[in-house]
């Protein structure tokens, strides 16, 4: 079909066969190649071919493929990750006395808040959210826990603020715990800022057995300090960071939570502002960290920089006196429910 030039049912055949034998590295390589010369995807293309490398490391054309296209996807990568460095030193530009700066800052924090436990199943709409936050008031027609969840997340954020962001020295086993003990602190007072006694499964992924959390951790904060990981762009590191900590899975609840608190750390400590994984992206998000655990790790890394470049623009459209037309952003940020960062001429940004 893709050599007749019938690509549209050929796509559905790969589709089709990629479901069958999601782990066969022939078809993971020719559905690449059909990637790469059909629709000129090269990023998911170089996937598929390291994908199938994966199971067949001495499969010859897959091997070629991926040594032609993998320096290409690199550089990608990096123009990405300048573009966003731009960004970054764009915003931090902005005098700490612009009013649209102290906007899009509080705005943001209830977003975070919003988003990062709308991906994990709670219901509140972003302006509960904010009343919860804001009065401490209770809302009705929602459950203790999910009131619990955001005062906990508040609780979590205002820490690692005061505390942790502009402390200069390592971050140590004690301040995840810190951030965990919070995050659950009013949820589960018990649990809060203890390692796991007992096996959890999530999804697909079966985390490391309770008996090797310790280790594990110790492991996990050897290698957040060591010269190695600092010396990467701060965006991979701190994906990274994200990506290992909810591998190892070490809390029974509050894990998500508690990995996307310590990649905005590391993140903030580094100029940017915490990025906002939208809550109607939560299905891409568990896909690339399902890519993650198959042994690509890249495209999450990926994820994560297109979220902090998307959290950039908001920040830099509030604090330019030049604006984006409403549209454009609107259209950008646009949410299923609608409760995402909406544009007000007058107000820089509003909750929705």
């Amino acid at each position: 079909m893709h050599k007749s030039g019938k690509h549209s049912k050929a796509l559905k055949l790969f589709s089709h066969a990629l479901a069958l034998n999601p782990e066969h590295p022939d078809i993971l390589n020719h559905y690449g190649e059909f990637l790469e010369e059909t629709e000129r995807n090269l990023l998911d293309a170089d996937y598929h071919y390291s994908r199938a490398l994966t199971f067949s490391p001495n499969h010859m054309r897959a091997l070629e493929n991926h040594q032609r296209t993998s320096p290409i996807v690199d550089e990608l990568d990096n123009n990405l990750l300048k573009r966003i460095d731009q960004k970054r030193d764009d915003l931090l530009n902005t005098p700490d006395s612009s009013s649209g700066l102290r906007r899009i800052k509080k705005e943001a924090y209830f977003q975070y808040i919003y988003h990062t436990l709308g991906i994990e199943g709670n219901t509140m709409s972003l302006a509960q959210t904010r009343t919860i936050v804001e009065t401490r008031m209770a809302v009705g027609g929602k459950s203790i826990m999910e009131h619990n969840e955001v005062l906990g997340l508040d609780a979590a954020l205002k820490y690692i603020n005061s505390t942790l962001v502009h402390r200069i020295g390592a971050i140590t086993f004690e301040d995840i715990l810190e951030i965990h003990r919070r995050v659950l602190g009013f949820v589960d007072l018990f649990e809060g800022g203890r390692l796991r006694s007992t096996q959890v499964f999530v999804g697909n992924h079966i985390p490391p057995g309770p008996s090797e959390v310790q280790l594990l951790m110790k492991d996990f904060v050897r290698w957040l300090n060591s010269a190695e990981s600092l010396s990467q762009h701060p965006i991979r590191f701190a994906a990274l960071a994200h990506y290992k900590l909810v591998y190892i899975h070490p809390f029974s609840d509050g894990n998500g939570r508690t990995s996307r608190l310590l990649m905005n750390l590391i993140l903030m400590q580094s100029g940017y502002p915490p990025v906002i994984i939208r809550k109607q992206d939560r299905a891409k998000y568990y896909d690339y960290l399902q890519q993650a655990n198959e042994g690509d790790v890249r495209p999450f890394i990926r994820f994560i920089a297109h979220c902090a470049e998307q959290t950039l623009d908001v920040y830099l459209w509030a604090t330019t006196e030049h604006r984006t037309s409403i549209a454009e952003l609107a259209q950008e940020g646009q949410e299923d429910d609608g409760k995402t960062i909406i544009v007000d001429q007058h107000n820089c940004c509003v909750g929705g």
